[in-house]
């Protein structure tokens, strides 16, 4: 399987780098994957070069390529303005359509304060959402204070147990999956025609409008057709 690391971290070193280095630590203890990051301050000339031209270069294209084909993703960005940075967003705005349809992403971000904590369930989880990615329940903030502090080992544990097995479940599925569509194809390949019963047509079951012009009062499947004459009428007397 492979495991791939998305940071928006623009400074070196840099704390956005250092909080995806060890959720992917933490998930690749629990499921083996290939990990390979991708650092999107590298690319930052490129993803503009994609906005205006509409063709991306060679590193942004294997960037595209790599998080396209991941069975897992971790996402980290720096917050910028109460949200996601910029670049971060570009990035995202250049893959194709459907590219994360189904696929795990475990998101985390980093800020100077813990106020910004709720980033991840404004900004970053409706646009994964958006995307159609799987989002873990866990998301993992880490405010300044957070390196060194009790709370954050256990948030990263559990946000990569969730993701690890969401890539073991999916990628234990697909195979089954797969067996099943042909069986059915097989199956319905050699299952022979069914003849229809004998017996009397069944006429098709007289219309509302045909009952209702049958007569006043006329019932259909058990229930009073009223004409809407009648019906305007009582109204009118009320």
């Amino acid at each position: 399987m492979k495991l791939v690391v998305v940071s928006a971290g623009l400074s070196v070193p840099s704390s956005t780098r250092l909080l995806a280095d060890r959720l992917a630590k933490a998930t690749t203890a629990r499921v083996p994957a290939e990990v390979e990051v991708v650092e999107l301050r590298d690319l930052a000339v490129e993803i503009a070069h994609n906005f205006t031209n509409g063709f991306p270069g060679r590193a942004l294209g294997a960037a595209i390529g790599a998080v396209t084909e991941a069975d897992g993703l971790i996402v980290v960005t720096p917050v910028f303005s109460a949200s996601y940075s910029g670049l971060f967003k570009s990035f995202f705005d250049v893959l194709e359509q459907g590219a994360l349809a189904g696929k795990p992403v475990l998101i985390a971000a980093t800020g100077g304060s813990a106020r910004h904590s709720l980033v991840l369930e404004h900004a970053l989880r409706p646009l994964f959402a958006h995307l159609r990615a799987v989002v873990v329940p866990t998301g993992v903030y880490a405010a300044s204070e957070d390196w060194g502090a009790e709370g954050l080992a256990e948030r990263i544990e559990r946000a990569a147990g969730e993701l690890a097995g969401l890539m073991t479940g999916l990628s234990a599925a697909g195979p089954a999956r797969d067996a099943r569509s042909a069986s059915a194809v097989e199956v319905s390949a050699v299952a022979p025609a069914v003849a229809p019963a004998e017996g009397p047509v069944r006429r098709p079951r007289e219309t509302v409008a045909q009952s209702a012009s049958a007569g006043r009062g006329a019932r259909t499947d058990g229930f009073q057709v009223v004409p809407f004459e009648q019906q305007l009428a009582a109204l009118r007397t009320r």
